[in-house]
C-alpha cells in the first residue's frame, strides 16, 4: 500500500516527478474553468484533528480539481469528540468506502500508526513535531520556480525549531534537492541533540541570523508556536524579534532577490515584519498557490498513477 507520510518515502526522482506534474496542475489555477477528470469516482477524507486553514483548503481544492468527491471532518465534529478512538475512527471512515485519506493530527507518528490500520493512501497532513511533507514539497517547489536548480543554494531556515514539523520536512527535501541549509534558532528553541543530527543530515546550524543572511539564497522564517510551549523558551516577544526576527533592519542584509518563505500563518510584528512579508521577494503568497498544484500531483500520484509513482510502503496491512 503507498502513502506520503514523510520525506523519507520519496526519492530525488520522486520529487521531481511531483514538481514536474505540479507545474502541469499550476496551469489549471489560470483556467477558466478549474476542473480534470482524473480523479472522477473517487472518494478522499481530509480528517484533521488540528486547526488548519491553509492545508485542508489546499487539498480540499486540489481534489475538487481533479474531480474527486472530498469530505472535510474534524475532530470538534466527529465521534471522536465523543470518546472515540483514532483507530475506530479511521476504521468506520474507511469502512465506507473511501479511496484516500489526508490526516492532520497533534501526536507525532499518528499518520504512520493509521497507515498500518487501513488499506487505503495515507497523506501525513501534519502529525505533532514530526512531519509535513506536503507543505515541505510545495516550499521546494516554490523555490525552484524562483531560483532553478537548488544544487548548492544556500537556504536559511530561521525560527521556532524545536516545535517546527516544517523544519523536519524541509530539511530532508532540500537536501534531497541539493540545497545547502542552514538552521537558525535561539539556544532554547534548538531541538534537543541537534548537532548529531545535523552531522547525519548534512545541515548547518546558528545561533546568529545577522551573520548568516548575507549568504542566503532564500530564507524561511517559521512561525512561533507559542500553543506547543509549556515553559519561557525566551523573555518576550521584544527580544525575540530583536534577536531573530527577519525585521525591516535585517532585510537590507539579503541580496537583492533573495526569496521570503513563510508556511504561515505569520505572527506578524514577532517573527517576521510587515515589510517582509510584503516585500517584493516574498515568496509567501506563491506559497499558497504552489500547495494547491503540489497537492493535486501528490493526490494523482497516489489515486491516479502507476503502482509505484511515489512510494511502495512494505509492510502496510488493514
Amino acid at each position: 500500500m503507498r502513502h506520503l507520510l514523510s520525506i523519507d518515502d520519496v526519492s530525488a526522482d520522486d520529487i521531481a516527478r511531483i514538481f514536474a506534474t505540479a507545474a502541469e496542475m499550476h496551469d489549471v489555477q489560470r483556467r477558466e474553468v478549474k476542473k480534470l477528470p482524473a480523479l472522477r469516482g473517487r472518494t478522499v477524507i481530509n480528517l484533521f484533528f488540528e486547526d488548519s486553514t491553509r492545508t485542508r483548503s489546499s487539498f480540499e481544492i486540489a481534489g475538487k480539481w481533479l474531480s474527486a468527491d472530498v469530505i472535510n471532518l474534524s475532530a470538534k465534529g466527529s465521534s471522536a469528540s465523543k470518546g472515540e478512538s483514532l483507530r475506530d475512527t479511521v476504521l468506520t471512515v474507511t469502512a465506507m468506502g473511501i479511496d484516500g485519506l489526508v490526516v492532520r493530527h497533534a501526536a507525532s507518528g499518528a499518520a504512520e500508526q493509521i497507515s498500518r490500520w487501513i488499506d487505503v493512501p495515507v497523506i501525513n497532513a501534519g502529525d505533532g513535531t514530526h512531519e509535513h511533507p506536503t507543505q515541505a514539497l510545495l516550499d521546494g517547489y516554490t523555490l525552484t520556480r524562483r531560483l532553478g536548480d537548488l544544487a548548492g543554494r544556500h537556504v536559511v531556515i530561521v525560527g521556532d525549531l524545536t516545535h517546527s514539523r516544517v523544519f523536519r520536512s524541509n530539511v530532508k527535501s532540500l537536501r534531497k534537492l541539493g540545497a545547502e541549509v542552514t538552521a537558525v534558532a535561539p539556544p532554547t528553541l534548538m531541538p534537543s541533540g541537534v548537532a548529531a543530527w545535523a552531522q547525519a543530515d548534512g545541515f548547518a546550524t546558528s545561533y546568529d541570523l545577522d551573520a548568516v543572511l548575507p549568504t542566503a539564497d532564500a530564507v524561511m522564517m517559521l512561525r512561533v508556536q507559542r500553543e506547543r510551549m509549556s515553559g519561557g523558551f525566551f523573555p518576550t516577544a521584544r527580544e525575540y524579534t530583536v534577536g531573530y526576527g527577519l525585521t525591516r533592519p535585517r532585510l537590507e542584509l539579503l541580496r537583492p532577490g533573495t526569496p521570503i518563505l513563510h508556511p504561515g500563518p505569520m505572527n506578524r510584528g514577532l517573527e517576521i515584519s510587515a515589510d517582509a512579508a510584503d516585500a517584493v521577494d516574498s515568496a509567501v503568497l506563491d506559497q499558497v498557490s504552489a500547495g494547491v498544484a503540489v497537492r493535486m500531483a501528490v493526490l494523482y500520484d497516489l489515486l491516479a498513477g502507476e503502482p509505484d509513482a511515489v512510494t511502495e510502503k512494505n509492510g502496510a496491512s488493514a
